[in-house]
């Protein structure tokens, strides 16, 4: 006879006093991930790995505190680690289309962006307070003096040689003109045209002689204002480059032992110097050399700021970036424009960052499924990390949409760990898919569900809740409420030695067990309040569930729980809704008769059954050629069912329990109705364990109680099912009490003897069962069909061509 489950057996307790601890202040709050050794170790690899390609994908389903404990991982690691540069982008004098990137120790990007804000400052005052000086006007108007003057010589000298020549240089309207004189008085032109002609010709001739003489003067006058020009210009400069020398000289004193800063600051004191007229300008009146991007033509001052991307100042240790939202640009940066009358303008200014830039030199952290949502997310992400380096570009001009001239800023090398958070089948489906997966993450972080519950671990397990308790302000928890958590944490794993690393809802149950302490006013939380919380938890999300209970008690599903039956049996199933799984019975039926279609399956006639349930059922057809047609052909046609099922069937975990129903329709023994069945089975009649015992349990449990526990009633489950077992305390009292049964079963021989109280039955010596077992019945009913159909084919009459 097949032995019951006692109530320790359905649900391993926490013993409250083994914890050691009265309430869970007196634990040290635990930091880091627990019970995820196998993901530690390849985060430590992947993370020490200094060669390129060696990135990491973190495995796990949602709920089990993968980003939280990674988080908490890389920044306990990030701390030990130096900080990395600051980057910035500042204009290139030579094309400023092209913008260049400086790299400076940690902090000194705002010092620089600071400094060179500070310089431009000064030296506008310096050069305006120099230019408006005495001393600079005196030179200025000394060099303009002896420029007037020398054209004044140039041009008397040549009114001299004009009047020698009996010409007046005369200025009019159209410039300068030679009018010939006579008795030292101008000639007009009717009296012109009156002097002989050979006269008329001899002063064209002179005259164009004069002409030719004052293109060389005028071009002396020009040579003299070009050259004074430049003087005027070189006097500016030395005195820009004096003031604006010692402001650049202290700069460079700062900057000595950063080379690529030090560039920067000749080509800005070079820039300057040639751009003295915009700093002399009164301000809102500056010139604009036409070289720059449209949106600093209006700010002229703009082209020697720095624009600091990344600024790492105050930051203690390597940056930890998680990307909530990996956008293109929120990943890579991009170029901002402003608007000015009616068009759209940039400079290097307006460059900023994204999280590659922030995360560079330490690591990023992103979730795969967002990446992959975000257009050319995950292409850029891939280039960036081959290539070693960070482009900022418009995705429109990327993908060929955009063909205007734009900012194309020197990219910025790159030096990162990415971390990918995602569910195992998402890797599974890059690594196959994507060529380029395998080479960039190289190491794969699985984040288990379930950990074993050994003393060592509960203890962690209680002080990561005695951390979150500290962080978030809740009550303590009570040694029993703890104890509580441990036995809830075994039920989610649904294993007895295991505790489920689905964090967040652990997290969750302490959530609203401090609600209802703080409810009724107690300081700590305590074993009833965990209970509540659960117990409020299930009735939200069990409506459904409900709603069934009350169409079997009303009669509208038909499903017995006393009595006997042939060919008639309890299954049971398990509803998922999202949050909430509960078991509900299924009666499932099995008509027998001659014939050789062998085993149907209705579900799968009606298209309702899935391939796992159909394999289940072919099973069947297995089990009975193995077990009864070794010395007779079958002549069977059989039909299983479950009854009042109107959606889809799926899964083999009622495969034994319609074997039972079968054996029960062929030997005509009666099955137990106060009883449920659930497990599936293979060709040898072993009993194989299933998914969600527990909830199949208490959907069964739920309804015998609801009718009245008489303590005959209860499920047959496999007996490698038993180590899953963590009922609720209800059940497992009722168990205790006798009330309810379990029983668990390795065979078909041993499931069929609990349901119908006859033996199995062995094959003897000559290979026959024992007539009065369920074997023997139904093999002698098997035999029975057999010579029926036998004598059926040989009465019936022959057709043509069959003689």
């Amino acid at each position: 006879m097949i032995e019951e489950l006692s109530g320790d057996q359905v649900r391993k307790a926490c013993d409250p006093q083994a914890l050691g601890f009265a309430t869970t202040d007196e634990l040290s709050p635990v930091e880091g991930i627990i019970g995820q050794q196998r993901a530690v170790e390849a985060l430590r690899f992947g993370l020490d790995m200094p060669d390129r390609g060696f990135n990491i994908y973190v495995a796990g389903l949602p709920g089990t505190g993968r980003t939280t404990a990674v988080q908490a991982f890389l920044e306990e690691r990030a701390r030990q680690q130096a900080s990395p540069a600051d980057w910035c982008y500042v204009n290139n004098f030579q094309d400023p289309y092209r913008p260049r990137a400086l790299r400076l120790p940690p902090s000194r990007g705002r010092e620089l962006q600071r400094d060179l804000k500070s310089f431009i400052e000064r030296a506008r005052r310096d050069l305006r307070q120099a230019f408006d000086s005495e001393e600079y006007t005196d030179r200025e108007e000394t060099l303009k003096g002896e420029l007037e003057r020398e054209q004044q010589d140039l041009f008397q000298r040549m009114k001299q040689h004009a009047q020698s020549a009996g010409f007046l240089l005369q200025l009019t309207p159209m410039g300068m003109a030679f009018v010939p004189l006579r008795d030292g008085q101008p000639i007009d032109a009717q009296a012109f045209a009156a002097l002989p002609l050979q006269t008329r010709q001899e002063l064209e001739t002179r005259r164009q002689t004069l002409q030719e003489e004052l293109k060389g003067t005028l071009k002396e006058v020009h040579t003299l204002e070009r050259t004074a020009q430049q003087r005027l210009q070189q006097l500016a400069r030395e005195v820009a480059l004096y003031v604006v020398g010692l402001l650049v000289e202290d700069l460079l004193d700062q900057y000595r032992e950063l080379p690529a800063v030090e560039e920067h600051l000749r080509a800005v004191q070079e820039d300057l110097l040639e751009n003295i007229d915009t700093f002399r300008a009164p301000p809102g009146n500056q010139p604009n050399n036409g070289r720059l991007p449209w949106a600093a033509q209006d700010s002229p001052f703009r082209k020697y700021e720095v624009n600091a991307v990344v600024d790492h100042g105050g930051l203690q240790g390597a940056p930890v970036v998680i990307e909530p939202n990996p956008t293109y640009h929120d990943l890579f940066g991009r170029i901002e424009k402003e608007a000015q009358f009616g068009a759209m303008h940039t400079d290097f200014t307006l460059i900023r960052g994204g999280s590659l830039h922030r995360a560079n030199g330490g690591y990023l952290v992103v979730h795969i499924e967002d990446v992959l949502r975000n257009l050319y997310a995950w292409e850029g992400l891939k280039r960036a990390l081959r290539n070693g380096a960070v482009v900022i570009e418009e995705l429109g001009e990327r993908l060929g949409f955009v063909s205007t001239r734009g900012l194309q800023p020197e990219p910025i090398p790159l030096e990162v760990k990415v971390v990918l958070i995602g569910s195992p089948l998402l890797y599974h489906l890059l690594y196959q898919h994507d060529e380029d997966f395998n080479e960039l993450f190289k190491v794969k972080a699985d984040f288990d569900l379930r950990m074993e519950r050994t003393q060592v671990n509960i203890r962690s397990y209680l002080a990561s809740i005695c951390r979150l308790c500290q962080k978030e302000g809740l009550r303590s928890l009570d040694s029993q409420a703890a104890a509580k958590v441990i036995e809830h944490s075994s039920r989610l794993a649904e294993d007895q030695e295991k505790l489920s690393t689905h964090f967040a809802q652990i997290a969750d149950l302490i959530r609203e067990a401090n609600f209802w302490a703080g409810k009724e006013g107690e300081p700590l939380v305590r074993a009833p309040h965990l209970r509540r919380a659960i117990e409020a938890r299930i009735y939200r999300s069990s409506l459904v569930q409900e709603r069934l209970q009350e169409a079997i008690a009303r009669g509208t599903l038909l499903i017995d729980t006393e009595g006997q039956a042939v060919g008639r049996i309890n299954g049971l199933a398990v509803l998922g809704l999202g949050d909430y799984a509960f078991g509900r019975p299924n009666r499932i039926t099995a008509s027998i008769g001659l014939g050789r279609g062998g085993i149907v399956d209705i579900e799968r006639e009606a298209r309702l059954g899935g391939p796992l349930h159909t394999k289940g059922v072919l099973i069947l057809s297995g089990y009975l050629v193995n077990q009864y047609a070794q010395d007779k052909a079958l002549a069977l046609s059989a039909r299983l069912v479950f009854e009042q099922s109107y959606e889809g069937v799926e899964g083999d975990s009622a495969s034994s329990a319609e074997l039972y129903a079968l054996l029960s329709a062929l030997s005509g023994l009666p099955i137990r109705q106060g009883l449920a069945v659930t497990g599936s089975v293979n060709q040898q009649g072993q009993v194989q364990a299933i998914g969600g015992v527990n909830e199949k349990v208490e959907g069964f449990f739920a309804l015998c109680q609801a009718r009245g526990l008489r303590g005959d009633q209860g499920v047959v489950i496999p007996r490698g099912n038993v180590q899953h077992l963590m009922l609720r305390e209800e059940v497992a009292e009722a168990v205790r009490e006798g009330r309810f049964h379990l029983w668990p079963v390795r065979s078909i021989d041993e499931g069929i003897e609990v349901l119908t109280g006859a033996p199995a039955g062995q094959r003897d010596s000559e290979g026959a069962f024992p007539p009065d077992t369920v074997h023997g019945r139904v093999d002698q009913r098997l035999r029975q069909m057999g010579q029926l159909m036998r004598q059926g084919d040989e009465g019936a009459p022959s057709r043509p061509g069959e003689d």
